[in-house]
């Protein structure tokens, strides 16, 4: 049963940052199952809308479907409301979206990122039936148990059970993020055999989203 599971699964690595006005989420572009890699350029990184970008992590057939999911109901909001919805918005439906198929549910791990209302970077992060939290930073994945260490370390999160509660947001700079999120791939990538190839690197912030690429082991 175990090679069964296995066999369906493709294991991916993914990373998000907020700052104060920005976000950063990033993945590598390895998918692999066991030790086969199926391909080196696989993006796993969704736009849902201009200001929200989802990468994700777990079953890629299910992954698929929900990103399918999650752009009809877009554009539904769009036809109805004639306007994008915000992260935080897009942030509740995924997050009503996977505890709906909570019985048999999307094998899904995500990340969301992009920017809020005010134009403060924003992190959700999720299980696979939609419990989920805004956080300053976040990664899931094959690797998230080497580089969420790492991040601890360098970002210090705040507990959410602090109050009054304290800004989630981190205190780098958009620069500062970016080299940290290629030296924390880097890092994983060292140890964990279904992390590398290539890192993508989606940026937002006012200005708009613009994307970097940077070359990982390919061993």
């Amino acid at each position: 049963m175990e090679d069964e599971q296995t066999t369906f699964l493709t294991l991916l690595s993914v990373v998000a940052i907020a700052g104060a006005d920005y976000c950063v989420v990033a993945a590598d572009t390895r998918m692999s199952t066991g030790y086969s890699i199926l391909t080196r350029g696989y993006s796993k990184i969704c736009k849902l809308a201009d200001k929200s970008f989802m990468a994700s992590s777990g079953f890629q057939a299910d992954v698929k479907a929900l990103q399918k999911h999650l752009s009809a109901k877009h554009l539904i909001y769009q036809h109805q409301h004639n306007k994008q919805m915000s992260c935080p918005a897009m942030a509740q439906l995924l997050s009503n979206t996977l505890y709906y198929k909570r019985f048999f549910p999307y094998y899904a791990f995500n990340v969301l990122g992009g920017l809020d209302n005010e134009g403060k970077g924003c992190v959700f992060t999720y299980d696979a039936v939609g419990s989920y939290e805004r956080v300053g930073y976040s990664a899931q994945g094959s690797g998230s148990t080497l580089i969420m260490p790492f991040l601890d370390n360098q970002l210090k999160s705040p507990s959410p059970l602090l109050l009054p509660a304290v800004d989630a947001v981190t205190p780098l700079s958009e620069g500062e993020a970016i080299d940290l999120v290629k030296t924390v791939f880097a890092s994983a990538t060292e140890r964990d055999i279904y992390t590398g190839d290539r890192l993508e690197i989606v940026v937002l912030n006012a200005d708009g989203t613009r994307y970097e690429y940077m070359e990982l082991r390919k061993d």
